[in-house]
Protein backbone atom coordinates (compact mmCIF):
# COMPACT_ATOMS: atom_id res chain seq x y z
CA UNK A 1 0.00 0.00 0.00
CA UNK A 2 1.56 3.19 -1.06
CA UNK A 3 2.17 5.73 2.15
CA UNK A 4 -0.42 8.89 1.85
CA UNK A 5 2.13 11.72 1.61
CA UNK A 6 -0.50 14.50 1.56
CA UNK A 7 -1.76 13.17 4.85
CA UNK A 8 1.75 12.80 6.53
CA UNK A 9 1.98 16.63 5.35
CA UNK A 10 -0.68 17.81 6.97
CA UNK A 11 -0.52 15.74 10.60
CA UNK A 12 2.65 17.55 10.60
CA UNK A 13 0.65 20.81 10.41
CA UNK A 14 1.57 21.72 6.78
CA UNK A 15 -0.88 22.80 4.04
CA UNK A 16 -1.45 20.23 1.38
CA UNK A 17 -2.24 22.54 -1.80
CA UNK A 18 -4.32 20.28 -4.77
CA UNK A 19 -6.22 21.23 -7.47
CA UNK A 20 -9.46 19.85 -8.94
CA UNK A 21 -9.80 18.18 -12.00
CA UNK A 22 -13.14 17.98 -13.64
CA UNK A 23 -12.76 15.57 -16.68
CA UNK A 24 -10.68 13.12 -17.81
CA UNK A 25 -7.64 13.26 -18.23
CA UNK A 26 -4.85 11.40 -16.43
CA UNK A 27 -2.18 13.89 -18.78
CA UNK A 28 -3.21 16.87 -17.10
CA UNK A 29 -2.78 15.47 -13.61
CA UNK A 30 0.78 14.42 -14.62
CA UNK A 31 1.45 17.74 -15.53
CA UNK A 32 0.27 19.03 -12.19
CA UNK A 33 2.06 16.11 -10.36
CA UNK A 34 4.94 17.67 -12.21
CA UNK A 35 4.28 21.33 -11.62
CA UNK A 36 4.69 20.41 -7.78
CA UNK A 37 0.87 20.12 -6.45
CA UNK A 38 0.29 17.54 -3.47
CA UNK A 39 -2.83 16.42 -4.55
CA UNK A 40 -5.64 16.63 -7.61
CA UNK A 41 -8.85 16.16 -6.58
CA UNK A 42 -10.66 13.62 -9.08
CA UNK A 43 -14.16 15.20 -9.06
CA UNK A 44 -16.95 13.11 -9.92
CA UNK A 45 -19.46 15.01 -8.37
CA UNK A 46 -19.33 18.02 -10.99
CA UNK A 47 -17.20 16.64 -13.52
CA UNK A 48 -17.68 14.36 -16.74
CA UNK A 49 -15.13 11.76 -14.79
CA UNK A 50 -16.32 8.40 -15.06
CA UNK A 51 -14.85 4.51 -13.32
CA UNK A 52 -12.29 3.93 -15.84
CA UNK A 53 -11.43 7.68 -15.93
CA UNK A 54 -10.58 7.30 -12.08
CA UNK A 55 -8.78 4.55 -12.24
CA UNK A 56 -6.25 5.92 -15.01
CA UNK A 57 -6.13 9.42 -13.34
CA UNK A 58 -5.27 7.54 -9.80
CA UNK A 59 -2.45 5.82 -12.17
CA UNK A 60 -0.83 9.16 -13.07
CA UNK A 61 -1.06 10.42 -9.59
CA UNK A 62 1.00 7.62 -8.76
CA UNK A 63 3.49 7.96 -11.54
CA UNK A 64 3.76 11.36 -10.57
CA UNK A 65 4.49 10.84 -7.37
CA UNK A 66 1.29 12.85 -5.30
CA UNK A 67 -2.07 11.71 -3.93
CA UNK A 68 -5.38 10.90 -5.71
CA UNK A 69 -8.28 11.99 -3.93
CA UNK A 70 -11.75 11.62 -5.45
CA UNK A 71 -15.16 13.63 -4.73
CA UNK A 72 -17.69 10.72 -5.35
CA UNK A 73 -21.20 11.42 -7.25
CA UNK A 74 -22.91 11.53 -4.31
CA UNK A 75 -22.70 10.14 -0.29
CA UNK A 76 -23.80 7.10 -0.97
CA UNK A 77 -21.40 4.08 0.25
CA UNK A 78 -22.00 2.70 -3.39
CA UNK A 79 -20.43 5.74 -4.97
CA UNK A 80 -17.79 6.14 -2.12
CA UNK A 81 -16.39 2.69 -2.80
CA UNK A 82 -16.88 2.79 -6.45
CA UNK A 83 -13.66 5.38 -6.37
CA UNK A 84 -12.34 3.71 -3.64
CA UNK A 85 -11.53 0.64 -5.42
CA UNK A 86 -10.09 2.23 -8.31
CA UNK A 87 -7.36 3.39 -6.27
CA UNK A 88 -7.29 6.45 -5.03
CA UNK A 89 -5.70 7.76 -1.23
CA UNK A 90 -8.75 9.12 -0.02
CA UNK A 91 -12.71 10.39 -0.76
CA UNK A 92 -13.54 14.28 -0.41
CA UNK A 93 -17.67 13.34 -0.05
CA UNK A 94 -20.29 15.65 -0.50
CA UNK A 95 -23.47 16.77 1.59
CA UNK A 96 -22.36 15.51 5.12
CA UNK A 97 -24.70 17.31 7.28
CA UNK A 98 -25.08 15.11 10.87
CA UNK A 99 -22.88 12.85 12.35
CA UNK A 100 -24.77 9.53 11.01
CA UNK A 101 -23.94 10.78 7.86
CA UNK A 102 -20.49 11.18 8.64
CA UNK A 103 -20.36 7.84 10.09
CA UNK A 104 -21.72 6.57 7.12
CA UNK A 105 -18.99 7.91 5.16
CA UNK A 106 -16.20 6.01 7.27
CA UNK A 107 -17.96 2.97 7.13
CA UNK A 108 -17.89 3.22 3.22
CA UNK A 109 -13.61 3.98 3.19
CA UNK A 110 -12.86 1.71 6.16
CA UNK A 111 -12.58 -2.11 6.61
CA UNK A 112 -13.51 -4.21 9.18
CA UNK A 113 -16.53 -5.19 11.24
CA UNK A 114 -19.37 -3.05 10.57
CA UNK A 115 -17.96 -1.83 7.47
CA UNK A 116 -20.04 -1.23 4.22
CA UNK A 117 -17.04 -1.50 2.19
CA UNK A 118 -17.21 -5.04 0.23
CA UNK A 119 -13.36 -6.38 0.90
CA UNK A 120 -12.49 -8.40 -2.51
CA UNK A 121 -9.65 -9.84 -3.99
CA UNK A 122 -7.65 -8.64 -6.83
CA UNK A 123 -8.98 -4.89 -6.64
CA UNK A 124 -6.44 -1.91 -8.10
CA UNK A 125 -5.34 -0.95 -4.43
CA UNK A 126 -4.62 -4.62 -3.46
CA UNK A 127 -2.18 -4.52 -6.42
CA UNK A 128 -4.90 -6.81 -8.37
CA UNK A 129 -3.94 -8.95 -5.37
CA UNK A 130 -0.18 -9.72 -6.26
CA UNK A 131 0.46 -8.01 -3.15
CA UNK A 132 0.40 -8.45 0.49
CA UNK A 133 -2.30 -10.62 2.22
CA UNK A 134 -5.35 -9.56 1.90
CA UNK A 135 -5.62 -8.61 6.00
CA UNK A 136 -2.22 -6.99 5.51
CA UNK A 137 -3.95 -4.82 2.51
CA UNK A 138 -7.06 -3.88 4.97
CA UNK A 139 -5.10 -2.82 7.89
CA UNK A 140 -2.48 -0.54 5.30
CA UNK A 141 -5.68 0.88 3.57
CA UNK A 142 -7.28 2.13 6.68
CA UNK A 143 -4.29 3.53 7.56
CA UNK A 144 -3.27 5.45 4.39
CA UNK A 145 -6.74 6.32 3.46
CA UNK A 146 -7.99 10.09 4.13
CA UNK A 147 -11.82 10.79 4.22
CA UNK A 148 -12.89 14.61 4.32
CA UNK A 149 -16.65 15.31 4.71
CA UNK A 150 -17.80 18.47 3.09
CA UNK A 151 -19.75 20.76 5.59
CA UNK A 152 -21.39 22.86 3.17
CA UNK A 153 -25.09 23.38 3.94
CA UNK A 154 -26.25 25.50 7.32
CA UNK A 155 -27.74 22.51 8.79
CA UNK A 156 -24.22 20.79 8.86
CA UNK A 157 -23.09 24.15 10.38
CA UNK A 158 -25.21 23.77 13.06
CA UNK A 159 -24.53 19.92 13.11
CA UNK A 160 -21.01 20.92 13.92
CA UNK A 161 -19.63 19.57 17.03
CA UNK A 162 -21.35 16.89 16.82
CA UNK A 163 -19.64 16.10 13.58
CA UNK A 164 -16.09 17.03 14.95
CA UNK A 165 -16.82 13.75 17.58
CA UNK A 166 -17.42 11.47 14.86
CA UNK A 167 -13.85 9.55 14.33
CA UNK A 168 -12.21 8.65 11.50
CA UNK A 169 -12.67 11.84 9.98
CA UNK A 170 -9.32 13.61 8.32
CA UNK A 171 -10.39 16.88 7.33
CA UNK A 172 -13.99 18.81 8.04
CA UNK A 173 -14.12 21.02 4.57
CA UNK A 174 -16.00 23.97 4.51
CA UNK A 175 -18.02 24.02 0.82
CA UNK A 176 -18.19 27.91 0.19
CA UNK A 177 -20.51 28.06 -2.59
CA UNK A 178 -23.03 25.68 -2.03
CA UNK A 179 -23.02 27.32 1.66
CA UNK A 180 -23.80 30.48 0.28
CA UNK A 181 -26.52 29.09 -1.48
CA UNK A 182 -28.16 27.44 1.38
CA UNK A 183 -27.82 30.53 3.69
CA UNK A 184 -29.76 32.38 1.16
CA UNK A 185 -27.04 34.55 -0.94
CA UNK A 186 -26.24 32.17 -3.40
CA UNK A 187 -22.58 32.56 -5.33
CA UNK A 188 -21.75 35.04 -2.39
CA UNK A 189 -19.49 33.59 0.23
CA UNK A 190 -18.41 36.89 1.23
CA UNK A 191 -22.12 37.74 2.39
CA UNK A 192 -21.09 39.22 6.37
CA UNK A 193 -23.71 36.21 7.37
CA UNK A 194 -21.86 33.41 5.39
CA UNK A 195 -18.41 34.98 6.46
CA UNK A 196 -19.63 35.08 9.58
CA UNK A 197 -20.91 31.20 9.80
CA UNK A 198 -17.26 29.74 8.26
CA UNK A 199 -15.05 31.88 10.48
CA UNK A 200 -17.13 30.42 13.55
CA UNK A 201 -17.04 27.22 11.86
CA UNK A 202 -13.27 27.17 11.09
CA UNK A 203 -12.41 28.41 14.93
CA UNK A 204 -14.60 25.19 16.16
CA UNK A 205 -12.74 22.76 13.93
CA UNK A 206 -9.62 24.49 14.79
CA UNK A 207 -10.47 24.61 18.69
CA UNK A 208 -11.08 20.27 18.39
CA UNK A 209 -7.66 19.87 17.27
CA UNK A 210 -8.78 18.71 13.38
CA UNK A 211 -8.27 19.53 10.12
CA UNK A 212 -10.13 22.12 8.39
CA UNK A 213 -10.23 22.70 4.63
CA UNK A 214 -11.39 25.45 1.93
CA UNK A 215 -10.63 25.93 -1.79
CA UNK A 216 -8.84 28.98 -2.52
CA UNK A 217 -7.78 31.57 -5.43
CA UNK A 218 -4.57 33.07 -5.88
CA UNK A 219 -6.09 36.19 -3.84
CA UNK A 220 -7.62 34.06 -1.49
CA UNK A 221 -4.82 31.52 -0.40
CA UNK A 222 -3.29 33.37 2.18
CA UNK A 223 -6.47 34.26 3.95
CA UNK A 224 -7.43 30.04 3.50
CA UNK A 225 -4.14 29.30 5.18
CA UNK A 226 -4.35 32.09 7.99
CA UNK A 227 -8.00 30.36 8.47
CA UNK A 228 -6.20 27.66 9.71
CA UNK A 229 -6.79 25.43 6.55
CA UNK A 230 -4.30 22.63 5.75
CA UNK A 231 -6.32 21.46 3.08
CA UNK A 232 -6.50 23.63 -0.06
CA UNK A 233 -7.42 22.83 -3.16
CA UNK A 234 -7.69 25.30 -6.71
CA UNK A 235 -9.47 24.91 -9.55
CA UNK A 236 -7.71 23.76 -12.98
CA UNK A 237 -9.82 26.74 -14.54
CA UNK A 238 -8.33 29.38 -12.73
CA UNK A 239 -4.91 28.08 -13.04
CA UNK A 240 -5.35 28.31 -16.44
CA UNK A 241 -7.24 31.94 -16.66
CA UNK A 242 -4.66 33.11 -14.38
CA UNK A 243 -1.90 31.77 -16.64
CA UNK A 244 -4.00 33.22 -19.67
CA UNK A 245 -4.39 36.83 -17.68
CA UNK A 246 -0.72 37.72 -17.14
CA UNK A 247 0.42 36.13 -20.60
CA UNK A 248 -2.17 37.97 -23.12
CA UNK A 249 -2.12 41.00 -20.70
CA UNK A 250 2.19 41.47 -21.59
CA UNK A 251 1.67 40.23 -24.95
CA UNK A 252 -1.12 42.95 -25.78
CA UNK A 253 0.45 45.82 -24.18
CA UNK A 254 0.29 48.81 -26.16
CA UNK A 255 3.69 49.38 -27.92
Amino acid sequence: MRPNRMKEKMLRGKPALGCSVMFPSAQVVEMLGYAGFDWVLIDCEHGSIGPADVEMMAMACDAAGITSIARPKTNAAADIQAVMDRGVLGVQVPHINTGEEARRAVAAVKFGPGAQRGLAVGTRPDRWGLGARLADFAEAANAQSLICVQLEHEIAISNIADLLAVEGIDVFFIGPSDLSQSMGFPGNPKAPTVARAIEAALAKIAAAGRIAGMPASIETLAQVKAGGCRYIYTHLPRLIGAGADAFLGQGREAG
